[in-house]
């Protein structure tokens, strides 16, 4: 049996990643049970997904859509133009394709398409990263067979929604196959060395890069290493000293994140949904530092629901910036006490089934039983 299913999510990795690992989930749960899925992704041939979508090896459909401003302007009816005729594209190609459902990771470009499928009667089903849900998701949940949410206790935002089911955001598997001591055996890190490793996503954050540097030049810091990925496109000059530094390793773009965050003292993050749930994967003790112009500062909110369970400890951009994150980092790097209990605590927090919690609330609402 074929299951066919359209799904869209935008503008940003932090939608596309999601939706791309809900189409591989849905493609393994259903070949265990000898059935096929087509896959069709929807979205801007010109934003990000119109590159990683194709390259993931997916069909992709380019629809019209634009972003809604706060405020009334020029830009709102040129956005409710282009949500009318995205909406036309989608329903006449929904009408064709006929998926059992729609998938939705988020971003405005959803909602052409989801407007298309509950006009054609689709079930619709959404999936929020974020501790703080994005505006198309909170506004288009109306009526939504499904809402899987990334972080807990999300039913409230979601109460029109006719199911809401905490699945918790996809990560690698292998976040959750090395212990602090295995991965800084495979990294070669000696025994009793402290050990900070800072990223800041794969753009890269300058306001990390220069506290990392910062640390790296000081005296008290010489016998800890810093592994720094600084990003693709780093804005902060690192200086040829800088590089020459024994106890300093800048990359610019690191892989096996997940010996990083498992095998390090300290980690120093933003504080995407993604970045959050390898933080709980790996059982990291992470310093999260959010991105303080995310939409709606949703970074905070991911930090804080982690802090709040003692996961973690979370630092403004500014406070990063003015070094008032010194402080903070010493004193995690002097009490192996706390270190441990933030590990354990962040450890509790990650949602190991989150693969078969998508795939089983997705049958569910479909009404498919196992």
């Amino acid at each position: 049996m074929e299951h066919r299913f359209a799904i869209i999510g935008g503008g940003t990795s932090g939608h596309i990643n999601p939706a791309l690992a809900i189409a591989g989930i849905l493609n393994e749960g259903f070949s265990k049970k000898g059935d096929t899925c087509r896959f069709v992704f929807f979205g801007r041939k010109d934003g990000l997904e119109g590159e990683l979508i194709p390259n993931a090896g997916y069909e992709f459909v380019d629809i019209e859509a634009k972003p809604f401003p706060t405020k009334p302007s020029v830009k709102l009816i040129k956005a409710q133009a282009a949500l009318t005729k995205g909406k036309k594209q989608c329903l006449s190609y929904l009408k064709e394709y006929r998926p059992e459902c729609v998938i939705s990771t988020g971003g405005y470009v959803s909602a052409p398409l989801l407007m298309a499928a509950k006009k054609l009667g689709i079930p619709v089903m959404l999936h929020e990263a974020n501790a703080f849900p994005g505006r198309a998701n909170r506004v288009l949940s109306k009526g939504a067979a499904l809402v899987m949410t990334g972080f807990p206790d999300k039913d409230n935002v979601f109460s029109k929604a006719k199911m809401v089911y905490y699945t918790g955001n996809p990560v690698r598997r292998i976040m959750f196959e090395n212990t602090y001591e295995e991965s800084r055996k495979k990294l070669g890190i000696p025994e009793g060395k402290k050990f900070v490793f800072a990223m800041g996503g794969s753009l890269g954050s300058a306001t990390i890069t220069g506290f990392v540097l910062s640390c790296a030049r000081r005296p008290e810091f010489a016998d800890t290493l810093f592994v720094l990925s600084c990003g693709k496109k780093n804005t902060v000059e690192i200086t040829d000293e800088d590089r020459s530094l024994p106890n300093l390793d800048i990359r610019e773009y690191i892989t096996d994140t997940n010996l990083y965050l498992s095998g390090s003292d300290v980690s120093i993050l933003r504080a995407g949904a993604v970045t959050c749930a390898e933080i709980t994967a790996t059982g990291a003790c992470a310093i999260m530092v959010p991105y303080p112009y995310a939409a709606h500062d949703h970074q905070t909110y991911n930090a804080r629901s982690i802090a709040q369970r003692g996961g973690g400890v979370v630092v403004t951009d500014a406070d990063c910036a003015s070094g008032k994150i010194l402080p903070v980092l010493k004193e995690l790097l002097e009490d192996d006490v706390k270190r441990k209990k933030i590990r354990e605590n962040a450890a509790m927090l990650a949602i190991p089934d989150t693969d078969e919690r998508i795939f089983r609330s997705i049958t569910q609402a479909l009404g498919i039983q196992d």
